[in-house]
């Protein structure tokens, strides 16, 4: 291995000195054709600001046309279980073979194997942290991903991420905030979908909470929430994703006095067309957030939000100007929040508009872009790199 290294270090001196920096990503885009998928937006993003961009994914991804249109690279990838000598070989092999500066990995299997393969190489490693929590200086097996000294960076979705992070006693100078970056224009063909579908009358106000039903998500606190609300009350609760039709949700519900209020439904494709025809969302978290995509969402499509103050919402939601935020695990809050935007529709209104206004001037495309491009150039240039001076993107 040692002469197998020191062949490769040349190769890497010489693309450092010639070439644009070279960033290889390891991710998976499998998904829904109707999900915003904003990662592989900025990724394509890349080769059009001199990053020369190869990606490590599914050849069967949603977004792989995408990235090969705007210039990147792509090689079919299947990450497998973590320690799988299958994907240290070839994630090896690559990373050998492309003369490689910066390898950036998105998930937890890809980042084990990730780091094992960048053994005796040349190349600096990045990892991307998206919630909070579950990241302890205690846990060994931490150690194996973002606690790791071979890790350089760690590129967190939000200020609340790289808080926690500091927390757990990592410098400060290997964190850096860079937003998820949306184009509103995404959004724009998004045709919204009547919610008398659902039986709700058109008199009615109609919340959507699109999550999947973890206990996290706070679900027990939006129902019990209810029991601070008038019984004659307007408000329809719409709960999307899955897990939401089980039988335990159906008994919580059970338990409210506008139970007769709420519909549960399963995971999805359109789930945008439906929050696109309601009057506002809310998700109850009560932990572990990073920038939740159901928010951004909601953001986007000018339907007010109501948030938590958990993870990185507070930074998406402006309280009282685009959205609500409240404590988590506060029912009668939630129950205040729900009655305010409820009882003023115009108020309602006028907030959600100035949500999709501040996604589009706050968590751009182009600043996600630009805050990766500096990262890639900082890491290349200094071996006492310090990413924007901890300066947050976007």
């Amino acid at each position: 291995m040692s002469s197998e290294s020191g062949d490769r270090s040349t190769a890497f001196v010489q693309s450092e000195a010639t070439d644009p920096v070279r960033v290889l990503c390891i991710s998976s885009h499998r998904g829904s054709l109707n999900n915003v998928r904003p990662e592989a937006a900025w990724i394509a993003g890349m080769p059009g600001v001199g990053i020369a961009m190869t990606v490590m994914t599914q050849e069967d991804s949603v977004c792989a046309e995408q990235m090969r249109a705007a210039g990147c690279e792509v090689i079919h990838f299947e990450t497998g279980g973590k320690f799988n000598i299958r994907s240290i070989r070839e994630i090896r092999r690559v990373l050998r073979d492309g003369g490689y500066q910066i390898v950036h990995m998105f998930n937890n299997k890809a980042i084990i194997n990730g780091i094992i393969a960048a053994t005796g190489l040349p190349v600096k490693i990045v990892t991307y942290r998206g919630q909070t929590g579950n990241i302890k200086r205690y846990d060994p097996s931490c150690y194996l991903t973002h606690l790791n000294p071979r890790v350089d960076c760690i590129s967190c979705v939000s200020e609340a991420v790289r808080t926690d992070l500091l927390a757990q006693g990592i410098p400060a100078q290997k964190l850096v905030t860079i937003y998820k970056g949306h184009d509103i224009a995404w959004y724009d063909g998004i045709k919204k979908e009547d919610p008398g579908a659902l039986g709700i009358p058109d008199d009615a106000f109609s919340i959507a909470c699109v999550a999947n039903n973890r206990p996290r998500k706070g679900v027990p606190v939006l129902i019990e929430s209810t029991r601070h609300l008038p019984a004659d009350s307007p408000v329809h609760i719409i709960l999307v994703g899955n897990g939401m039709t089980s039988q335990a949700v159906r008994d919580l519900v059970a338990t409210s006095p506008i139970a007769a209020n709420f519909h549960l439904i399963d995971y999805r494709n359109n789930v945008l067309e439906l929050v696109a025809g309601c009057d506002a969302t809310v998700l109850p978290a009560t932990k572990r957030e990073g920038l939740p995509k159901t928010v951004v969402e909601s953001m986007a499509l000018g339907v007010t939000p109501i948030v938590t103050h958990t993870g990185g919402s507070p930074e998406l939601v402006v309280d009282g100007e685009c959205g609500l935020v409240v404590p988590p695990n506060d029912a009668p809050a939630l129950a205040k929040a729900i009655l305010r935007l409820s009882g003023n529709r115009a108020e309602n209104a006028a907030m959600g508009k100035k949500a999709r206004q501040r996604l589009a001037t706050h968590f751009t495309l182009e600043q996600s872009i630009e805050g990766h491009r500096r990262l890639y150039e900082s890491l290349v240039a200094a071996d006492g790199f310090s990413p924007h001076s901890r300066q947050k993107t976007g």
